[in-house]
């Protein structure tokens, strides 16, 4: 697919140009800087960027977060229209780079502040009043939780390692990553039904909309860069109480066959008994765990409060025996990199998803949930009707609310590599099993 973008149309040459004119503006003092600032903001190219931005509102986090779905009407549209403003942006320029060795904070000043406040002038998460100067206020902190939560980032105010990096992506990259999402969204753009589930996999969070509208938001744990969550469409037809976890095959091999070796009390201390093909319980101690390849049984924890999915499994048809569910490991969810799991999706406030999917099966309301989680005892509940489910690789929108937003490329499929730039954590640390299997 064929798009022209602004450095389509402006050369290279006349982009590096006008590029090089504003960062020598910026050194040469806030005169020249304010100048090169007002020449992008009055750009006859720009469109109506206040209007996009909601520049005349407040600048905290809080007008980030709304109920609008990423798949909502008018999605494209709006993502076509952030497009147009970012041509604008790169063809005038871009954005400055914020050079500074210490975090930028609630009354710094610093000649670093000028440039973020020229950065945050530009992608409009601060008004043009605020000015240029070098002292870090309200109006500056406001204008960077913005920017954090537009981000994905915690809303704190100051720019630390991960804010910065977010700033310093160079606007024509940001720019493609517009143009890529667009052919995602657009992919996206049929009859979606009245209720469904969207699991957007590098924003690591989960929207439950009903009638064009978010009921419930939920932060999620996907899958790690070597263990993928994958990209599928399909329909929720069974919620699991109390539900047992049976091991997949690759993670007995990969995991638990390592653990056992180290320790022979690993199973039972976990609750995992094993079964083989006629149903018959099998001992530990009868298996040689140093053997090249995992016995051919069944590995089965039993319900309970360490389970690997805890007190909640969600059911959907396909290929790659994922699936939604709860987690001992509550604090995974306060993580800001929550890729931590095999490829299935763990859901904070599980029972929350849980009771909106069963609004049209009779018999569950929140008691008689509860009661039968207490009871400890597996049941699996079909629903009445099945709803949709999209797991998504959506890097890059603006819904209804005209706030474009952005997230890191955590599996590196945007093009660029500046979009990865917060996946420096360790790969291989952490749990080992995607169950959050339990102590160790």
């Amino acid at each position: 697919m064929s798009r022209k973008t602004g450095i389509d149309v402006f050369s290279r040459r006349a982009f590096l140009r006008s590029a090089a004119t504003f960062g020598a503006a910026a050194v040469a003092g806030p005169t020249l800087a304010q100048t090169a600032l007002d020449d992008i903001l009055n750009a006859p190219r720009r469109g109506n960027w206040d209007d996009q931005f909601d520049a005349e509102a407040s600048r905290t986090a809080v007008t980030v977060v709304s109920n609008n779905p990423i798949f909502g009407s008018g999605s494209s549209g709006y993502l076509q229209q952030a497009i147009v403003n970012y041509q604008s942006i790169v063809s005038s320029g871009g954005w400055p780079t914020v050079n500074t060795q210490q975090k930028l904070e609630m009354g710094v000043a610093d000649p670093a502040v000028q440039q973020l406040r020229q950065r945050l002038i530009i992608s409009g998460d601060l008004p043009p009043s605020a000015g240029t100067n070098g002292a870090f206020d309200s109006y500056v902190d406001g204008a960077v939780k913005r920017f954090q939560a537009r981000h994905g980032l915690p809303s704190d105010g100051a720019v630390g390692e991960y804010t910065l990096k977010a700033l310093n992506v160079p606007a024509d990259v940001r720019l493609g990553q517009l143009q890529t999402n667009l052919v995602r969204l657009q992919a996206m753009s049929g009859d979606l039904g009245r209720r469904y589930v969207m699991v957007n996999i590098p924003a690591a969070y989960i929207e439950a909309v009903e009638d064009g509208r978010v009921a419930s938001r939920h932060t999620a744990i996907v899958g790690k860069i070597d263990r993928q969550s994958p990209v599928l469409n399909s329909k929720i037809y069974e919620v699991i109480l109390n539900p047992y976890w049976t091991a997949p095959r690759s993670i007995i091999q990969k995991d638990i066959m390592p653990l056992m070796r180290k320790d022979s009390t690993y199973l039972s201390r976990n609750s995992i008994r094993l079964f083989d093909g006629s149903g018959a319980e099998v001992s530990p101690e009868t298996v040689d765990w140093n053997a090249e390849k995992a016995p051919n049984l069944m590995f089965r924890q039993d319900p309970g409060k360490i389970n690997a999915m805890s007190s909640t499994k969600i059911n959907f048809h396909n290929e790659h025996q994922v699936y939604m569910h709860d987690t001992p490991q509550q604090g995974l969810f306060n993580k800001l990199m929550r890729f931590e799991s095999s490829g299935c999706v763990r859901v904070q406030n599980v029972r929350d998803l849980s009771l909106w999917l069963l609004k049209d099966t009779p018999g569950w309301s929140r008691q008689q949930m509860e009661a039968t989680i207490k009871s400890g005892v597996n049941t699996p509940i079909k629903l009445a009707e099945e709803v949709p489910v999209f797991f998504t690789y959506i890097t890059a929108w603006s819904a209804k609310d005209r706030v474009v937003q952005f997230r890191d490329d955590i599996y590196q499929k945007d093009g660029a590599t500046e979009l990865a730039l917060q996946t420096g954590y360790n790969q291989e640390g952490g749990q080992a099993v995607d169950s959050d299997l339990l102590p160790q």
